[in-house]
């Protein structure tokens, strides 16, 4: 096995690991520093084991009638995922994706001691809900990821998709909707189907629309007894009352984080367009990344980016590339870059 590695290099434009790469409004920072400010004074203390502050942000943030017991919380969401495989998956379970997927998901599920089963997905990396029912029914997992819209490829997933693994399985069903802020604003998260679906979960992230990478904090909404079987294989104390306070501090200005959305969206339908301009690939995206395909040499093309001074990555699919949508001036050096390089490099 090898750890999650995604390069770290001190280059003028980091388009890699899909962060927003738009600073916190100075606002919402102001706010965030006066709460922690207030949660230093009681640092001494173990902050509060069940987060219920953070827990009832979440659930208004979210809506859909949801309680702050049918929440859960922890230090990204990959920590949150991470309970998910502790309480329900480990030895003799197994866990399933539809490749290529987040490559957390096999990471996680090994390390619990889990095996891990990859589906298929279609040529242009879609999943179709027949076929999908037909994988999960076969494959009989204990747990099943689906990521909507899905990382690395940005593609879509379709409700009907999740409802039909759903009834496929009596495991878990996690939909992991990191990046569901940057899909069209019309459509249905899938938080509306988890009334009467028990071993349904939906998890989120601060990481990527919320500009909060480097605070880690995910989350989850779920049934309360699912909720409560986490409890069982969290830490003590998992989430500190720093981390706790900024996130809080955060959720009260969701409009102000979240406007922010619209102009990454903006600048992921540039890159798109100009990657079909240059005769690249570009694939439908509901994220803030873009996945393209038609590079003949990734690793050189990869390198020669890098040289001129921006980092995109190479996720390991035969002539693909994928470079995360930043700022207006981001993406045009990014644009620029690769136009230099000449078609098709």
């Amino acid at each position: 096995m090898t750890p999650y590695g995604a390069p770290q290099a001190p280059l003028p434009v980091a388009l890699n690991v899909n962060e927003n790469t738009h600073p916190v409004p100075q606002e919402v920072a102001d706010d965030i520093m006066d709460s922690l400010a207030l949660a230093l004074g009681d640092v001494n203390r173990y902050p509060d084991r069940e987060f219920t502050a953070l827990r009832e942000g979440f659930a208004d943030y979210l809506g859909h009638g949801l309680t702050r017991e049918q929440i859960w919380a922890a230090n990204g969401s990959n920590e949150v995922l991470q309970h998910v495989l502790q309480a329900f998956a480990g030895p003799g379970r197994t866990a399933f994706g539809f490749a290529p997927t987040y490559s957390m998901y096999p990471l996680l599920a090994r390390a619990t001691g889990a095996e891990w089963i990859a589906g298929t997905r279609g040529a242009d990396y879609t999943v179709d809900a027949s076929d999908a029912a037909v994988q999960v029914a076969d494959a009989a997992p204990d747990v099943v990821f689906l990521c909507a819209p899905n990382n690395p490829t940005g593609t879509p997933l379709g409700l009907d998709v999740i409802e039909a693994v759903y009834d496929a399985t009596a495991g878990v069903v996690v939909v992991d909707e990191a990046y569901f802020e940057f899909a069209p604003r019309d459509e249905r998260s899938a938080l509306t189907l988890l009334p009467g679906r028990e071993r349904l979960v939906v998890s989120r992230t601060m990481s990527k629309a919320f500009a909060f990478a480097g605070a880690r904090v995910g989350y989850l909404a779920a049934d309360p007894a699912f909720v409560d079987a986490l409890r069982l294989v969290r830490l003590p104390y998992h989430l500190s009352a720093l981390t706790q306070a900024a996130a809080s501090a955060a959720l009260r200005h969701a409009p102000t984080m979240l406007s922010m959305v619209d102009e990454i969206v903006s600048q992921r339908d540039r890159i798109s367009a100009t990657l079909d301009a240059l005769g690249y690939t570009p694939h439908a995206s509901w994220t803030n990344f873009v996945l393209f395909g038609g590079v003949t040499d990734p690793a050189a093309t990869w390198r020669a980016l890098y040289d001129r001074g921006v980092l995109i990555r190479d996720v390991g699919i035969a002539q693909h590339l994928r470079v995360t949508a930043g700022t207006e001036d981001e993406t045009t050096a990014f644009l620029d870059a690769l136009a230099s390089l000449g078609s098709n490099a």
